[in-house]
């Protein structure tokens, strides 16, 4: 049993990781940005990582802090925020941890920090990070994880990252959510490019799964851990190609088939023209639809890991197929009157 702080905790993955904390009896905090707190069972503080002295007040007492909160926004507009909660917010999280004698801290990335535009195949964690900027979502992910992986060992503190691929499951207010609206309103009716582009994928549950595993080799072995200070890529291990995927779900929940093609530079093109019209009018940073010149290229290359390194240092396992995850997302859809 122990202490743990869950940013992030009133999203998607954070919400998934303080309940399986809650249920196997540990003592949880959760630090989010919202009026409420839907995760009952669990303190909720209501703290902007942003702010640093709120960080460190609220951070009191705890053992470990996994850190899940993040800005998730590809385009270019409202930069600054985005790199401000993504590595400022992370920057404030380290310093609290280690004034405050925290001994362990994983932190929830993203496959994104090495991708550079070109295709990644079966891909370790041997690969850079980019030496370009691709989105401010990206780049802030690179450097937070920098920063968490340079931070092992100062002041007693043990970091790890881990390194989820397009995660889904119950609970998921983005990813299927959006494919789900876009195919009720008729407008999912065309794939972006005719080439077939592998990506992986992650249920919920196994992103869950990887945290805590690492969590608990930290705990047993400390700055000793192998895990301590390094990066791993989870996923389900099984991939796919993108619109496979998107038709299984369509097909699933019983809409009309995807059935056309539309050309990747026009769509290139129309993402480059919106995001343009949607920075001049100050921008969003409500939730994607998409569209941006960053989603089409990934849409548009191989993006696959190897998980072996997980495997063999963390003892993780994929618990939940991704044929598994469609099914028991498509029911939670269903029931909760989505679809």
């Amino acid at each position: 049993m122990g202490t743990f702080i869950v940013t992030g905790g009133t999203g998607f993955v954070g919400a998934a990781l303080a309940e399986t904390l809650r249920d196997r009896g540990d003592n949880v905090m959760i630090l989010d940005i919202t009026d409420t707190c839907s995760v009952e069972g669990v303190e909720y503080r209501q703290v902007d990582i942003t702010d640093k002295a709120a960080v460190l007040e609220a951070c009191r007492g705890a053992e470990t802090i996994l850190h899940v909160a993040s800005v998730v926004h590809t385009k270019q507009s409202k930069k600054d925020f985005v790199w401000n909660v993504n590595l400022g917010g992370t920057r404030n999280l380290l310093e609290a941890a280690q004034e405050l004698g925290i001994e362990r801290f994983v932190y929830v990335s993203s496959g994104s920090v090495v991708y550079e535009g070109k295709d990644i195949e079966n891909g370790d964690e041997s690969l850079p990070y980019p030496t370009g900027s691709l989105a401010p979502y990206a780049d802030s992910k690179v450097a937070a994880e920098k920063l968490v992986l340079e931070t092992n060992g100062t002041n007693g503190l043990a970091t790890c990252s881990l390194r989820p691929h397009v995660i889904f499951g119950p609970g998921d207010r983005r990813f299927l959510p959006a494919v789900v609206s876009k195919a009720k309103s008729g407008l999912l009716r065309a794939q972006v490019g005719k080439g077939i582009w592998l990506s992986d994928y992650t249920y919920v549950s196994n992103v869950v799964d990887a945290v805590l595993l690492a969590d608990d080799k930290l705990k047993q072995y400390g700055l000793d851990c192998v895990a301590a200070g390094e990066a791993y890529f989870i996923t389900n291990g099984e991939p796919m190609p993108f619109w496979d995927f998107v038709r299984t779900v369509v097909d699933r929940l019983g809409f009309p088939p995807i059935k056309y093609t539309v050309p990747k530079g026009l769509m290139y093109a129309i993402a480059s023209i919106k995001e343009g019209i949607d920075t001049l009018r100050g921008g969003t940073l409500n939730t994607e639809d998409g569209l941006t010149r960053f989603a089409i290229n990934y849409m548009c290359t191989h993006h696959y890991f190897s998980i072996d390194k997980a495997r063999r240092d963390l003892g993780y396992e994929p618990a939940v197929s991704v044929a598994e995850g469609i099914e028991l997302t498509c029911k939670h859809l269903e029931a909760t009157g989505v679809v």
